[in-house]
């Protein structure tokens, strides 16, 4: 589903390299989680991988198709919510939505029972005919949650979706992402939520100072640690090698 080679970005005129080198596989039908610490190149990756920004050097392939060569053709191939939830402020979220699905062209049938499905699946019937403006936080995080998934794409993208969701939200997108994942669609997620992504995630990857420190499944990422470490003993326990190596 997505193929990630070689993938490096710097800022302030090549001082500072927010991701560097980095090669990665989303398989179909997964939930793949992306951990690390605040500054650790998450944002930087995701936006690279949504298209929004443009790599140094390296590529990314959304199900086959090159970003950089072909960036319209993949991105009709996922659905990208920010971290920053910022969404058309004077649009109502019917209006929103019906954007989002000129955009990607979804019309007729299937545009009315996505929008239908979305609506009900996040709570947002009563709200849909209100301006975004008036929306709380979790709800303009739901409206663009819905948006994401109204073309049915066969990638999410989710950068700290669970910030700001109430706790019956939460439980509504992690259904959400299962369901998406069980029609063979794939989910790519940052979070600093570990315990979610240790129920959630088929697989997760580990990007300390923008590379790749360790990738796999709960149990192989366990390697690292103790036999039933739980993600979050993982994660400090590669932190803590890395940090050993670098002093060596």
């Amino acid at each position: 589903m997505v193929e990630i080679k070689g993938l490096t970005k710097t800022y302030a005129g090549g001082r500072t390299r927010a991701v560097d080198g980095l090669d990665l596989e989303v398989k179909d039908g997964e939930i793949f989680g992306f951990i690390g610490p605040n500054g650790a190149g998450k944002t930087t990756t995701i936006k690279m991988i949504a298209g929004v920004l443009r790599p140094d050097t390296g590529s990314v392939r959304i199900a086959g198709v090159d970003m950089s060569a072909e960036p319209v053709r993949a991105k009709r191939n996922l659905g990208y919510v920010p971290d920053t939830h910022d969404a058309f402020d004077k649009l109502t979220g019917i209006e929103y939505l019906g954007f989002i699905a000129d955009v990607y062209g979804v019309d007729g049938p299937e545009r009315k029972e996505g929008m239908e499905k979305y609506l009900r699946l996040f709570d947002l019937q009563s709200a849909a005919r209100d301006s975004i403006k008036s929306y709380s936080h979790g709800m303009r995080q739901k409206i663009m949650l819905a948006g994401a998934l109204l073309h049915n794409p066969p990638l999410w993208i989710l950068d700290e979706p669970m910030t700001g969701l109430d706790p019956a939200s939460a439980l509504l997108l992690k259904e959400a992402m299962r369901e998406h994942c069980r029609s063979g669609h794939s989910v790519f997620f940052s979070t600093h939520v570990l315990d979610v992504a240790e129920r959630l995630c088929h697989r997760i990857g580990i990007i300390l100072g923008g590379k790749l420190a360790a990738v796999g499944t709960l149990e192989e990422l366990r390697a690292n640690a103790a036999a039933d470490a739980t993600l979050e003993q993982v994660f400090f326990s590669v932190a803590d090698k890395q940090t050993e190596g670098a002093r060596l």
